[in-house]
């Protein structure tokens, strides 16, 4: 059945499996980018505790960073059942990030493997660490400039006038300003969560106080990246800063967004850590909210509709269907999963602290 949207216009089939597809990446963003975020932390440890704080990274990550993936597969497999002219024209345009990233989330899963249970020697040690914390660091800034790519209209049918050279077609949509800005952006903000979620992770005081101060520069720093995107999007995506401007929803995005921000930084420096939290997972999604909102009802901006590429409405009720089968499946099974090794996780991790000599911390 369809109904009203906000425009007037009738929500359909394609636009709710759409709007599926947002909120798996949105599931994504706040699971598997803290993960990634996570690693930022690694690469960054320093100090008498950076030894106490990879532990800690690893520790958060630990038994749950293989099924934070499960978002971005599902947000892929509906993408290419529903809409694969629009799959089709992602990957072949943004074939050489989406490459990279793929090898970048094997690298980094791998060498988190290796690190943890491949030998406790100094020399393996750093080796599995260097390649895990690189990886962190270079696969979001790519996912970032894919996301930036496509929200400034360079990869649907309209962005195929800018040139015929390799360069023109495959590289230098992902490679221009306003998408590396908003890749930047993306670490900063998946750093930003990590640092926020890890406050949580420990009651190591000394520890959480680490963590304390880097969210909170983290969340300035997320600030001026967000500026920086705003000012090249003038150039970059025209489109999507006046509907980030003007549309009737910006206004209120804005403000909530802003309201999450402060509530947020406040939290953190009153050392409210489960507000925190909360704040900046909802500040992290108002923020990523916007670029969807700001084409719909494009799925690959400047004239690629959704309703345009989407599947046969048979192909689409039957997705749709193995959705509600799978969600019997996966919900509670990812419940499982968090309530029975993260709860295990803790508890080692706090029995850790609590044997460990004063002198380590």
């Amino acid at each position: 059945m369809d109904v009203r949207d906000a425009r007037g216009g009738r929500v359909t089939l394609a636009d709710l499996l759409a709007g599926i597809i947002v909120v798996a990446l949105n599931a994504y963003v706040l699971l598997a980018g803290a993960d990634f975020g996570g690693g930022v932390w690694d690469l960054l440890a320093s100090g008498p505790r950076k030894t106490q704080q990879r532990e800690l990274v690893a520790h958060a990550i630990g038994p749950v960073w293989e099924a934070n993936h499960v978002w971005l597969i599902l947000a892929i497999v509906l993408l290419f059942t529903c809409f694969p002219a629009a799959f089709a024209e992602l990957g072949i345009r943004l074939h050489i990030p989406f490459s990279l990233v793929l090898i970048g989330i094997v690298l980094r899963g791998s060498a988190f493997a290796f690190r943890s249970y491949g030998g406790q020697r100094d020399a393996v040690q750093r080796r599995w660490g260097r390649l895990f914390a690189s990886a962190s660091l270079i696969t979001p800034l790519l996912l970032g400039t894919a996301v930036g790519a496509i929200a400034s209209g360079a990869i649907g049918d309209g962005g195929r006038g800018t040139g015929d050279g390799f360069y023109s077609i495959y590289v230098a949509p992902w490679l221009a300003p306003f998408a590396l800005s908003v890749g930047v952006f993306a670490l900063v903000a998946f750093a930003f969560l990590a640092a926020v979620y890890l406050t949580l992770e420990t009651e190591d005081q000394p520890l959480r106080e680490d963590f304390r101060r880097r969210a909170l520069g983290a969340g300035v720093a997320l600030f001026f990246a967000a500026v920086a995107v705003l000012l090249l999007a003038r150039g970059g995506a025209p489109s999507l800063l006046d509907d980030l401007v003007f549309a009737p929803w910006a206004l209120p995005l804005h403000l909530l967004t802003g309201v999450a921000a402060v509530t947020a930084l406040g939290a953190l420096s009153r050392r409210h850590y489960r507000i925190a939290r909360i704040a900046a997972a909802g500040q992290v999604t108002l923020i990523f909210w916007g670029w969807p909102l700001s084409q719909y009802p494009d799925i690959l901006p400047p004239d690629l509709a959704i309703a345009d590429v989407a599947a046969p409405d048979a192909t689409l009720r039957l997705a749709l269907g193995a959705l509600v089968l799978g969600a019997i499946v996966l919900f509670p099974s990812l419940y499982l999963l968090f309530r029975v090794f993260k709860r295990t996780s803790d508890v080692r991790h706090q029995t850790s602290d609590i044997s460990r000599p004063a002198s380590d911390v």
